[in-house]
């Protein structure tokens, strides 16, 4: 087990499978010592784990939970395309959607769910450039999606 997989233990986390693609696209994509992830929602075991807006049928709070959620999927599919999460050299880039009411003005502190939980796994390693966007609606009516580039060793 790499170190990245036992820091998720030790904090009570399990990895899940890889997301599928749902469309006509891929999981991923490497160009040179770059990964980049097509995005991920808030899906565990083929079921959305938090539905609807922020704001009506979501808090901050279960927000942030289903952003750490994508994130667990996104170090997934990192692991599906390199073969272990150890070999991330850092995380560029996150853009971060939130499925929230008009006017909702805290995408943020929403998915900091997934920038917080990369930067416990991986440190500095795991702090990233980001962009964290209010939406009308995402797929499957999830509440939060998550896009994530990271180099690579």
């Amino acid at each position: 087990m790499d170190p990245i997989e036992k820091k998720l233990q030790e904090l009570g986390l399990t990895l899940p499978g890889p997301p599928a693609p749902a469309a006509s696209y891929l999981p991923f994509r490497i160009n040179g010592n770059t990964l980049i992830l097509a995005g991920v929602i808030c899906i565990s075991e083929g079921k959305v784990t938090h539905a609807g807006q922020v704001g009506r049928d979501q808090t901050v709070e279960t927000g942030y939970a289903a952003a750490q959620v994508c994130a667990l999927n996104a170090l997934a599919s990192i692991k599906a395309a390199l073969g272990e999460l150890d070999r991330v050299r850092d995380f560029l880039f996150v853009s971060g959607y939130v499925n929230a009411v008009a006017g909702f003005d805290q995408s943020p502190q929403v998915i900091n769910g997934a920038s917080d939980l990369f930067v416990k796994m991986y440190g500095d390693r795991g702090r990233h450039a980001r962009a964290a966007i209010a939406a009308a609606g995402l797929p499957r009516n999830s509440t939060v999606e998550i896009q994530v580039t990271v180099t690579f060793e």
